[in-house]
């Protein structure tokens, strides 16, 4: 095999392509994100990935497979407990959570939020419930501005997430409020992830999130491939909200980003300026503008937009370059929720110097993907997962 210098990962936020055995436990069966999109917009317009194999996935529906792929391809199980950004993220560079983070379907308990006004010196708080970031701006907007109180809110994931007008709580003020909430947020109330989501706009106008979104993530075990890497003194550069999932811990450089194609314009600056490492990035639109808006036309396009840009990546890329492609979990636009889906996940490897044509078939866990490029790197091997490249090596 050649020796690989760089990894460019790619994480589709969200992209899930069918129903997990247990899928029943999260009350998900029957979702699959890729085939429903593609089906809902009489098909999808995807050569690139197609001609990578995605297509041609054990599993895969709706989107019609080739020949003769020239890349390596399988699909993913989820083995950790849950269907969110931070345990799928995690599992995927080596860390196994067994027990889920705790969420509030019933909004904060009062301990949490007394004590998150006291020490913010706030003048109360709005919202706190579950509810969806574009609708509870419509029905508290104003009354935030008005009062000055940050709206406060959840989802079924493990999060605590405050929205606040950029013109009542700068950007600065909103991350220290999320840094307050999130050192309150301990034991059993240690959520995934605090999430700041400032806002602008108007109730005549209506109001729109920001790309100054941030996240405030509960530290990840430190035995983990990010980690090991940096030990080691080699390059780990997070492109969006990689830097967030993993609180910082295990990245060297870092670029946030505010849209899909920002983010995919990033990557390929780290491609000029890094030769050697780990990229690692999170295009999160489809999670976060679609998947939980339900909006399978924005879906779709997004998909293809993906894929056309991909085609830059693939012209850029060294012969000592290894591409890798998966989800997290899935966000299915079409059920009649707007949470995650516990979801399969597509997996796509590409190198010049790898095998064409590999069927990897089903993988146990998101890790095989971070144990493999472990052994690329030669790191200490993870906790969990199993290396699949002696059937992608050449």
């Amino acid at each position: 095999m050649c020796s690989v210098k760089r990894v460019i990962w790619i994480i589709l936020d969200s992209v899930g392509m069918g129903a997990l055995p247990d899928a029943d436990l999260f009350d998900d069966m029957g979702t699959n994100t890729i085939a429903h999109v593609a089906k809902k917009n009489g098909g999808l317009n995807l050569p690139n990935m197609i001609k990578l194999g995605l297509g041609n996935i054990d599993g895969m529906k709706e989107i019609e497979g080739i020949s003769e792929p020239i890349g390596c391809y399988g699909r993913m199980a989820e083995v950790s407990n849950g269907k969110d950004t931070t345990i799928g993220h995690w599992e995927m560079v080596g860390i196994y959570s067994k027990e889920r983070f705790p969420t509030y379907p019933n909004g904060f308990p009062e301990e949490i939020t007394a004590e998150f006004i006291k020490r913010s010196n706030l003048p109360g708080i709005l919202g706190n419930k579950v509810a969806s970031g574009t609708e509870i701006l419509k029905e508290l907007g104003e009354e935030h501005i008005k009062t000055k109180k940050p709206i406060v809110y959840t989802s079924a994931d493990s999060v605590f997430q405050i929205a606040c007008h950029e013109e009542v709580y700068s950007t600065k003020d909103l991350y220290r409020l999320c840094e307050i909430a999130r050192e309150i947020l301990k034991g059993k109330h240690e959520v995934a992830r605090v999430i700041a989501r400032p806002f602008v706009g108007n109730e005549k106008d209506g109001y729109t999130r920001t790309a100054n979104r941030r996240d405030f993530s509960k530290l990840p075990d430190k035995n983990n491939l990010l980690s090991k890497m940096k030990a080691e003194g080699m390059n780990v550069a997070a492109v969006g909200k990689i830097e967030d999932i993993f609180a910082g811990q295990g990245i060297t450089t870092a670029k946030h980003t505010k849209d899909n194609m920002d983010g995919m314009d990033k990557t390929l600056e780290y491609m000029k300026e890094l030769n050697s490492g780990l990229i690692f990035t999170n295009l999160v639109e489809f999670d976060s503008k679609w998947g939980h808006r339900n909006d399978y036309e924005g879906y779709g396009k997004g998909l293809e937009e993906f894929d056309e840009k991909l085609k830059e990546v693939l012209d850029n890329m060294e012969d000592s370059d290894i591409l890798i492609i998966n989800a997290d979990h899935g966000c299915d636009p079409t059920t009649k929720g707007t949470d995650h889906t516990r979801e399969y996940v597509p997996l796509i490897v590409y190198g010049k110097c790898l095998r064409k044509n590999v069927n990897l078939g089903t993988l146990e866990t998101f890790a095989d993907v971070g144990q493999t490029i472990s052994e690329i790197f030669g790191t200490e091997k993870l906790n969990i997962g199993t290396s699949f490249l002696s059937e992608i090596a050449n």
